[in-house]
Formats: structure tokens, C-alpha cells, sequence
């Protein structure tokens, strides 16, 4: 009886690995989820990269694009696929797309080192420090890129470096929404 008691984890292991396998079978590989597509970018309020310091000027995500669209790009000096994909950033800069960068749990001095031996692709640096704009963001790891339509709207995401021409499309076609027009005081 004993012997017959020792063989039970056994079953419960396989049971279990049997569903996993069964699991993993049927979802799928390309599905990311992409919590933030189709809603507002979140108003974090982060420090901009001011030299070598973080400040003393704040901004949030939400208005870095002061009506136009734009793409979010969180990177890191520390992060060797976020050098991968400098030449594609400073591309896209070249024709005309804005890029907001957000320096992830990075020491400002290593980002302006960074930004000094690669290339500068960004309108502006917003420094995240302590990874707050990352939760916000959902950012699972860097890089990370957000088009962020003029609404500020996101509408589309793209994990991992931009390299492909094809993720590079779908970013920027998601950014070709009209610009929304800049507020105005009203007459009473």
C-alpha cells in the first residue's frame, strides 16, 4: 500500500506537465498582449534629461507630444538591443518621426554617455530612474516602443529592438492620424 502511495506526486507531476504541453500547443507564439493599445498614455511625470542630470524640468508622457504624434521609445545605456536599434531610431528622426525616449532605470550620466557614442535620435529624454513610467507603461523589458497617435492615444506597440522593416511600418502607419488641433479660448 505504501509503495502504491509513493507512485501519487509521480501522477500529479505528469498530469500536470501533460496539461503545460497541452497548454503551450495551442495558444499562440505571436500573441502579445498589448494592454495599452487603444488607450490613453499614461500622464507620468518624469524628469528630462538635462545634460548629464535628471532635471530640473519635468514632463509627462502624455503632453511630450504637444499634439502630434509620436513614438515613446523606453531604452537603457545598459541595454545592448537598445544599441541594435539606434540606427533605426536615428532613421526614423531623419524622416521626420518624433521619438520620445525614456531612459529605464538608467543613471543619467551612463544615458547621456549612451546617446553621446550612438547618436541622439530623441526630440527629448525623459528620465525614469526608479522604473515608474515602466509600470505605467507595462514594459516588460527594454527596448519597448509606443506609437502614440495626436490624441495621445496609443496605437501600437512594438517589444524588442526595431530592426525589421516591417515592425518599422506598423509603427509609423499607426502614427498617420491627423494631428489634433492645438486648444483655443473660447468666446462667450
Amino acid at each position: 500500500m505504501n509503495r502504491w502511495l509513493s507512485l501519487i506526486p509521480l501522477a500529479v507531476v505528469a498530469a500536470l506537465a501533460a496539461l503545460f504541453i497541452g497548454w503551450s500547443l495551442k495558444r499562440d507564439p505571436a500573441f502579445k498582449p498589448d494592454a495599452l493599445v487603444g488607450q490613453p498614455i499614461p500622464e507620468t511625470v518624469l524628469p528630462l534629461l538635462t545634460g548629464d542630470q535628471a532635471g530640473p524640468g519635468v514632463l509627462d508622457l502624455k503632453t511630450a507630444g504637444v499634439g502630434r504624434p509620436m513614438i515613446v521609445n523606453v531604452f537603457a545605456s545598459w541595454c545592448a538591443p537598445c544599441q541594435v536599434e539606434n540606427p533605426t531610431l536615428l532613421a526614423m528622426k531623419a524622416q521626420g518621426v518624433a521619438i520620445v525616449g525614456v531612459a529605464y532605470k538608467d543613471d543619467p550620466v551612463a544615458t547621456r554617455a549612451f546617446l553621446e557614442e550612438f547618436g541622439n535620435p530623441f526630440a527629448m529624454v525623459l528620465v525614469d530612474r526608479e522604473g515608474r513610467a515602466g509600470l505605467d507603461l507595462g514594459v516588460s523589458g527594454v527596448p519597448e516602443s509606443f506609437a502614440v497617435n495626436a490624441t495621445g492615444q496609443v496605437v501600437a506597440k512594438h517589444s524588442g529592438p526595431l530592426i525589421d522593416a516591417a515592425d518599422i511600418a506598423q509603427l509609423t502607419a499607426a502614427l498617420q492620424a491627423p494631428p489634433r488641433p492645438l486648444p483655443t479660448a473660447t468666446r462667450r
